[in-house]
């Protein structure tokens, strides 16, 4: 299931959300804020900086702060 970090206030998180519900896609939506250790993982993906959204796929691509276009097109693949 692809997971996404994120936050509340983030534009490009709500962004990322609206995507995926508008193409009926499963996620785990995961609040940075809320999370200690979902915000550590964030931070070591991202070369220490707490970048959202971070969207993990479950083949192993990793899309940081992605367009609405990059993101439709990680989908199709």
């Amino acid at each position: 299931m692809i997971k996404v970090y994120a936050t509340a206030w983030c534009g490009d998180c709500r962004l990322a959300k609206f995507v995926l519900d508008a193409n009926d896609v499963a996620y785990e939506y995961i609040d940075i804020d809320d999370s200690p250790e979902a915000a550590a993982l964030v931070q070591e993906i991202n070369g220490g900086f707490r970048t959202v959204p971070t969207i993990l796929f479950p083949d192993g691509r990793v899309l940081v702060e992605p367009s609405k276009a990059e993101l439709e097109e990680a989908l199709a693949a």
